[in-house]
């Protein structure tokens, strides 16, 4: 229990921090390789354990690969290098951003079912996919 007070007391002195500073150290983290693979893999952890309460329904129950592993593979990731310096190189335009996609939407984040896209663009993969679903019902 002590340590859950630890670690309670340590998280609300962060978000003091980062409320006085307004972000800018941990934004200007997750704009390097390192930072934005922890906040790619956290969301991914959010989804699959329901934090994210309204699209539970799509996430629930699916897999998630280890943390080290999705690290080690999206660095060795020819396609996510080139989609992260693109996104660099064009001030961090968020259509531009690396996004992971779940190729088959029924299974969940293992290496198989990944691939890495621009955000615009599997956004627009998402959409397209809701509207097939719409027409073939």
């Amino acid at each position: 229990m002590i340590e859950d007070e630890k670690r309670e007391l340590k998280n609300r002195k962060q978000r003091e921090y980062r409320l006085v500073n307004k972000d800018k150290h941990t934004k200007k983290y997750e704009k390097t390789v390192n930072g934005y693979l922890m906040r790619c893999y956290r969301n991914m952890q959010s989804r699959v354990t329901g934090v994210l309460k309204h699209k539970a329904h799509l996430y629930e129950g699916k897999e998630l690969l280890d943390r080290q592993q999705f690290y080690t593979w999206s660095k060795s990731d020819k396609n996510f290098n080139s989609l992260y310096n693109d996104w660099v190189n064009k001030d961090y335009d968020t259509k531009l951003s690396p996004s992971i996609d779940r190729v088959d939407s029924s299974e969940g984040y293992v290496l198989s079912n990944m691939r890495w896209l621009t955000h615009s663009k599997n956004s627009s993969e998402g959409s397209l996919s809701r509207y097939r679903g719409v027409i073939n019902e």
